[in-house]
């Protein structure tokens, strides 16, 4: 079951006197389209049967783009965090005509009795938005700044962030995800990427960052080791830039600190043209003998069409989009000596010819107190070449974290 759309028509007397949609009128439009999906469903009346009313504790809008008279809203709202006597959704509204994303929102409510204590939220409600919720195993999609991103969120305690590289999705984590026992696994697939949605425009490490940081609000984490391989390095540096306190514990995996030269940044170009005029398999197939060990090409067979039929897979306006996230992020050398207190642990495969041992060794030396592990056997991703040891390497840091 999914939650019905609601379509809202904009009227004059809700714009302003430039003929925009006032943010004040823009409130009650979510509020109305929040009613209007509970009509559909459980009725107007599912809180007021339980005793109960979902009182608003907090709301962040994010307005994109102007509405006028006439225009047709489409909106869409999704149960982002359920607790025991609060909710958290998130509606986006979009205009019809063009599909233009108006403006997203996220509400935070707390049910409370009609003497003002907090009260559970009604079940009815619950099973009501739950069944709204897309969910594959432990897979489920959550609207982010208007994107739809797929993430596959295992276990509890400490929480740890999975950051995947170009051009592949969560699934590098999985025997990760499967072994990491007594820990929170969070392995969002970035937009563009995987189940996640693909839009033609809106790329960047600071995007994707800002992703995981609204990811891991509508999640309720709050703090989290952050491990990001390969262009997931590049995300992590650019959360820890703008989100530091959030991060007790740094994983850098076949990552580096430069910025792109300028023949690299020549080399994204001409990549994203093959990916426009030829597809993802293209890509794919000239990446290959770069991002495998030659072990791993010779002997494991089974492992080699997994990470290209990965690549092969990945959208084409993802793909052309982390080309030139990667193409134009900063250089975060001078961030690394600043990391000082910050538990890091940098790993690398001993056969990686995209980010080699050397320059992994080299940055540890300059982070604080890093850790360096080298994984014999692997190239560019550990993970899926020699999974036990890279396990092992991380149940290693975790353990020195406490």
């Amino acid at each position: 079951m999914s939650h019905p759309e609601i379509d809202l028509v904009v009227y004059p007397d809700e714009c302003d006197a430039f003929g925009h949609l006032n943010q004040a009128a823009f409130l009650t439009l979510f509020e109305r389209a929040r009613w209007e999906m509970l009509r559909h469903g459980p009725g107007m009346d599912v809180f007021s049967r339980a005793g109960a009313w979902p009182a608003l504790r907090k709301t962040v809008i994010d307005y994109r783009a102007a509405a006028f008279p006439g225009d047709v809203l489409r909106f869409q709202q999704l149960l982002t965090h359920h607790g025991r006597t609060s909710f958290t959704m998130r509606q986006t509204a979009r205009r019809v005509r063009d599909d233009a994303l108006i403006a997203s929102a996220e509400f935070v409510f707390v049910c409370i009795d009609r003497e003002g204590r907090p009260i559970p939220v009604p079940e009815e409600f619950s099973q009501f938005m739950n069944a709204g919720r897309v969910v594959t195993g432990d897979v489920q999609r959550l609207m982010v700044h208007g994107v739809n991103l797929a993430v596959e969120v295992r276990g509890e305690g400490p929480a740890i962030l999975f950051v995947h590289g170009y051009p592949f999705d969560h699934t590098i984590w999985r025997d990760q995800i499967d072994a990491l026992e007594g820990y929170r696994r969070i392995a969002p697939d970035l937009r563009g990427m995987g189940q996640s949605d693909a839009p033609d425009l809106g790329y960047g490490m600071a995007i994707y960052a800002a992703d995981l940081a609204a990811l891991l609000d509508a999640l309720g984490v709050n703090e989290v080791i952050l491990c990001g391989l390969s262009m997931g390095g590049y995300v992590a540096f650019e959360f820890l830039r703008n989100w530091r306190p959030r991060v007790r514990g740094l994983v850098l995996m076949d990552t580096r600190a430069e910025a792109d030269s300028p023949e690299a940044r020549r080399a994204r170009d001409a990549t994203a043209a093959i990916a426009r005029e030829r597809g993802s398999s293209a890509v794919a197939e000239a990446m290959l003998p770069k991002i495998l060990s030659p072990a791993t090409l010779a002997g494991h067979p089974e492992v080699v069409e997994r990470v290209r039929a990965l690549m092969a897979g990945t959208p084409v306006p993802g793909m052309v989009g982390a080309l030139a996230a990667m193409r134009d992020r900063p250089e975060s050398e001078s961030l690394l000596p600043t990391l000082a207190g910050l538990p890091t642990l940098v790993l690398v495969g001993e056969a990686d010819v995209l980010t080699p041992p050397d320059q992994a060794r080299a940055m540890a030396q300059v982070i604080p107190g890093a850790r360096l592990a080298v994984i014999p056997g692997a190239g560019h991703i550990p993970p899926v070449e020699q999974p036990a040891a890279t396990t092992e390497a991380l149940q290693e840091f975790l353990r020195s974290l406490g």
